[in-house]
């Protein structure tokens, strides 16, 4: 006789394969009935993978400043950026959050690597035409992709404290990270 162990671990398995079948949300924007779109946008890159993103802020034509947040492991576009709306407003703040390759509504990358994380950020910001000076926000596991824009895009220059990569400048990076208390101990 068969357990119930058994049988959970088997209707388990077939889920799991089922899940790996399907293929990711096209692009295209459907609707519901109230006319809210059911996907969120997307942008094609130059190797055919797909990219989610979502739009916060002041219009990206009308902002001063824009900005663009890597989320971290476990999270997606969607993660909570707590900023009051009259600030942003006030500002004049575009804020730009995406789904990392393989996250969220993000096809995969199967070569995925610091480099790529790198290129994608340029890509995205090329084909969104953010503008030509932007900010880089990475959030915990996100900040090694912001890191790897130091290293990895082409064409950048240093000249002086500025850092130039492709057409876009970096107008500053932030890391955010948890505080934590390690103790170390000496002999």
């Amino acid at each position: 006789m068969v357990s119930r162990a058994a049988i959970v671990l088997l209707i388990g398995l077939v889920g799991m394969f089922y899940q790996g079948t399907q293929l990711p949300p096209s692009n295209n924007s459907d609707s519901s009935d109230d006319g809210v779109p059911v996907s969120p946008p997307r942008v094609r890159l130059r190797d055919g993978r797909y990219l989610a993103y979502r739009e916060k802020g002041v219009p990206k034509d009308q902002a001063k400043h824009s900005i663009i947040i890597v989320h971290g492991f476990g999270s997606s576009k969607d993660m909570n950026f707590l900023a009051p709306q009259e600030l942003i407003d006030e500002l004049g703040i575009y804020i730009l959050q995406y789904d990392r390759a393989g996250y969220g509504e993000s096809d995969p990358n199967p070569k995925r690597s610091l480099k790529s994380e790198a290129l994608d950020i340029e890509e995205l910001a090329d084909l969104l035409q953010i503008g030509s000076k932007f900010y880089l926000i990475g959030v915990l596991m996100g900040s090694y992709a912001t890191w790897s824009c130091f290293n990895y895009t082409p064409n950048r220059q240093i000249t002086s404290l500025k850092i130039y990569i492709s057409k876009h400048m970096l107008a500053g990076v932030t890391m955010i990270a948890p505080v934590i208390k390690y103790q170390i101990y000496y002999l």
